[in-house]
């Protein structure tokens, strides 16, 4: 089946993101008495959605997992900080800009699908690829389950009116190639991200890439596997 939409993870895959989520993440855990994470270290612990980060960061420096009360504290104190700072480093991968004009001009539709709330999400995208207008942004919505559960990249594809083989899954974490895998959709691996080829293959990737332009050559070949 042609490949007429490409899904996009957000942190990773369109944007560099991470120095602003590690520092933002770090005004928080710091003043608890944790170790701070350097960027590498952050880059293997996101992907699962903020609350889950938390409780990874504080395994992490051997310290219990957090029970819910305080993670739903510094939930709230990580999210203040990261409206603070989120706009200091954050931006598109070289490429990415280009690749999004291209699909464009080939009339093929867009999404942006992420576990970071729905509300930066948005906000980022806004602001970090404006010249792109995607079909549907989204990001973790209460009572919506996250990645890789398939169920929103299903949903995103009813709301585009296509069926789950005529999307492309563009993502950088073994969460996104799962997600891709699940729902039925071409598992793209982008090698620009958080993580590695061999995670990235593990779990179900069809095709890695090296750059943005090489997604260009799979809409091409109909997104042959």
């Amino acid at each position: 089946m042609m490949i007429k939409a490409v899904i996009f993870d957000l942190d990773g895959t369109l944007l560099d993101s991470i120095e602003d989520i590690t520092e933002a993440s770090n005004r928080v855990y710091v003043p608890r008495g944790l170790a701070p994470c350097s960027i590498d270290e952050m880059k293997s612990l996101v992907g699962d959605g903020a609350e889950e980060l938390i409780r990874r960061v504080f395994i992490s420096r051997g310290r219990p997992a957090p029970d819910d009360a305080l993670v739903a504290e510094i939930l709230a104190d990580y999210r203040r900080e990261y409206q603070n700072c989120w706009r200091d480093h954050s931006r598109p991968y070289d490429g990415i800009p280009e690749l999004l004009g291209e699909l464009a001009r080939r009339g093929l539709k867009t999404a942006v699908l992420s576990n970071k709330s729905d509300i930066f999400t948005g906000r980022m995208t806004s602001a970090l690829l404006p010249a792109h207008r995607f079909d549907i942004v989204r990001g973790a919505l209460p009572g919506v389950p996250l990645k890789p559960d398939p169920a929103p990249a299903l949903a995103i594809a009813a709301e585009l009116g296509l069926a789950a083989a005529a999307c492309a899954f563009v993502g950088d974490t073994n969460v996104d190639m799962m997600t891709a895998r699940d729902a039925g959709m071409l598992a793209v691996g982008a090698l620009w991200g958080f993580r590695t080829a061999d995670e990235l293959r593990t779990n179900g990737a069809d095709v890695l890439v090296a750059s943005p332009a090489d997604i260009l050559g799979l809409i091409t070949n109909g997104g042959q596997r």
